[in-house]
């Protein structure tokens, strides 16, 4: 077995970000190649993460990119074992670009056809590779388990910690509003843009509850169909994001979503809300 040198122990580990002692092995395993020892610790890295394939991933990142004035806009859910790795630096990045390349590249039908693309930057490295080193580095396990892109305008928004991603398809007005929108289905959670996307069993189901509740009031038959009307715009404005009043009501007053958007001149078209699972 070769002689291997603190120095180029150093030297390894200073380029992987591994342990000292697997940068020694891999050395003493490659013969002392750096190259070759490099590939030996990525081959070593993806034992590693076929171990723990198994685990729990219920850690991670969402990452929203969203360029309003281009039309390009996506959105991520990178995993990982622990929120200490979620919020390592490097784990963000990768979050990130991931979500800037699904946006701004040709797209992909799903994670691995993403992973096989070039890292946003002009790194030449592809973001698998990049996952992989960090695998190396983190001995957690990893997985890109959701993404989606809208094509067209419109805006997003990722919460600090990364546990909530929303990303808002728009037609006209401007990005700040777009960006409150999404901030907005952040905090109250809507279910759909508009009424007539609402499931109709549902609504029906929620229909005879009122009137029910109304005869049991002892309403008049012939006012009960009118008074249930009038009692579901709660149900309305608990599920149909134009119906919700604005979040911020220090900033907007109180109005509408959709007295919003009309007065931007924009429409809503669609949103996706996305959140990490409750540990």
């Amino acid at each position: 077995m070769p002689e291997i040198s603190a120095a180029a122990v150093k030297l390894l580990r200073e380029q992987t970000g591994l342990p000292m002692m697997d940068c020694k092995h891999a050395l003493q395993e490659t013969g002392g190649d750096p190259a070759r020892a490099v590939e030996w610790l990525r081959k070593q890295g993806k034992k590693v993460a076929e171990k723990r394939a198994g685990r729990s991933t219920s850690s991670g990142r969402i990452a929203v990119y969203a360029d309003f004035a281009a039309g390009a806009g996506a959105m991520v859910d990178l995993r990982c074992e622990s929120a200490p790795v979620a919020n390592n630096e490097q784990f963000i990045d990768l979050a990130n670009d991931l979500a800037k390349q699904l946006a701004t590249g040709p797209g992909a039908a799903g994670p691995d056809e993403l992973l096989r693309q070039s890292s946003p930057g002009g790194s030449g490295q592809t973001l698998a590779r990049r996952l992989e080193e960090l695998l190396n580095r983190i001995r957690e396990a990893f997985k890109l388990e959701r993404i989606v892109r809208l094509d067209g305008c419109c805006a997003g928004y990722a919460h600090h910690n990364g546990a909530v991603g929303v990303l808002v398809g728009l037609a006209g007005g401007d990005a700040a509003l777009g960006r409150d929108i999404a901030m907005h289905i952040a905090a109250m959670r809507p279910s759909v843009v508009r009424r007539d996307q609402l499931d109709p069993a549902a609504l029906d189901k929620e229909r005879e509850i009122l009137a029910e509740a109304a005869r049991k009031e002892g309403k008049p038959e012939k006012i009960i169909a009118k008074m249930v009307e009038g009692r579901l715009k709660d149900y309305y404005a608990e599920r149909c994001l134009l119906e919700q009043p604005h979040a911020n009501r220090e900033k907007y007053g109180g109005k509408t979503i959709g007295e919003l958007a009309a007065a931007a001149g924009m429409t809503v078209l669609s949103f996706v809300h996305w959140e990490l699972p409750k540990e």
